[in-house]
C-alpha cells in the first residue's frame, strides 16, 4: 500500500482533483494502458506541436507542472505523466529501479501517445527516471531537460539527521521537514507546503535510493542535455552533480543555481528555450 489508509488516499486525490479543475489552459486527461495498468495524462497545448513529456518527483504528481504549463503549452503539446506508484492516479505498483521495468513502462506510455520521439523533462527522481530512459532506450528522445535528477550526485542525509532532531525535542512537523528538504519558505510557496503537508502526512514514500548511473553510461548519451540543480540542494550533492554533467555529457550544459535548494522555481523560460532551440 502506498497510501496509509483509504481516507488518506481518498484526501490526496481529492487536492488533485481541485488542482487539476484550476489547470491554467484547456487539457485532457488520458489514460494509457500499460502492462502494469493505466497510467494518468494530462494533455495541453496543440495537438501537432512538438510533444514535451513532463516527468515529476516523488511524492508529487501532474500538478507539479501547473505553474509551467501555460508557457510550455504555447510551444509544445506537453504530456504530463503521473508516474507509477506516486500519490497520483496511475497505477499504484513500484517498479524495480534496478531493471528495465521503469523505460520499459515508459516506453509504452510514449507508444500510447502516439509519438516516436519527444523531448523529455524529468525532475528529482523524474529526472533519474528520466534519463534511466533516455540509456535504455536510445533514439526516442531529442532533448534532455534535469531538474535536480537522482542518479548523479551523491544523497544527503543530513536533512533526515535535523527532522529527527526537530522530533526529538518536539519542534518537527511535515511541514517542517518539507521546508527543509526543498530549501522553500515564504508565503508564495504555501500552496506548494500545503500539498506537501497533505501528500506526506498520508502517504509512504519509497525506501529505498536512487541508483547512481556510471561515468560511462553517461558519455553515450548523445544529444544535448541541460542540468539544472540548487546549491543547497539538501537531497544530492548539487556539486557533485554538475561536476559529473560537465565531465561526461558530450552535449550537456549545466547550471548551478546559487542559494537555490531541491525545490527549483521559476525555472519555466530556461527550460522552454533549451527544447525550442534543441528541438527540430
Amino acid at each position: 500500500m502506498i497510501y496509509k489508509s483509504d481516507e488518506g488516499r481518498r484526501l490526496i486525490h481529492q487536492r488533485y482533483r481541485e488542482r487539476l479543475d484550476a489547470w491554467p489552459v484547456p487539457r485532457e486527461e488520458l489514460r494509457i494502458d500499460t502492462g502494469i495498468g493505466e497510467t494518468f495524462v494530462v494533455a495541453s497545448g496543440p495537438v501537432d506541436a512538438p510533444p514535451l513529456v513532463v516527468l515529476h518527483g516523488s511524492g508529487a504528481n501532474a500538478s507539479t507542472w501547473r505553474g509551467d504549463v501555460a508557457d510550455w503549452s504555447s510551444h509544445f503539446r506537453v504530456y504530463a505523466v503521473d508516474l507509477p506508484g506516486e500519490p497520483g492516479l496511475s497505477a499504484p505498483t513500484r517498479l524495480a529501479l534496478d531493471s528495465d521495468a521503469t523505460a520499459n513502462w515508459l516506453d509504452e506510455v510514449i507508444d500510447g501517445l502516439g509519438r516516436d520521439t519527444v523531448a523529455l523533462v524529468g525532475m528529482s527522481l523524474g529526472g533519474w527516471t528520466a534519463l534511466d530512459y533516455v540509456l535504455r532506450k536510445p533514439g526516442r528522445v531529442e532533448t534532455l531537460v534535469l531538474l535536480c535528477p537522482g542518479g548523479l550526485g551523491k544523497a544527503r542525509y543530513g536533512w533526515l539527521v535535523k527532522a529527527i532532531g526537530l522530533r526529538m525535542i518536539g519542534r518537527h512537523s511535515v511541514r517542517d521537514m518539507a521546508r527543509i528538504v526543498l530549501g522553500l519558505d515564504g508565503p508564495e510557496v504555501d500552496p506548494i507546503l500545503d500539498d506537501v503537508e497533505l501528500t506526506f502526512s498520508h502517504f509512504t514514500p519509497r525506501p529505498a535510493g536512487l541508483p547512481r548511473f556510471r561515468d560511462e553510461q553517461l558519455r553515450t548519451v548523445d544529444i544535448p542535455v541541460l542540468v539544472i540543480v540548487g546549491e543547497r540542494d539538501a537531497l544530492f550533492d548539487s556539486a557533485s552533480t554538475a561536476e559529473r554533467a560537465r565531465a561526461t555529457f558530450p552535449r550537456g550544459e549545466v547550471r548551478l543555481l546559487p542559494g537555490v535548494g531541491h525545490g527549483l522555481l521559476n525555472q519555466t523560460v530556461a527550460v522552454r528555450e533549451f527544447v525550442h532551440t534543441h528541438t527540430g
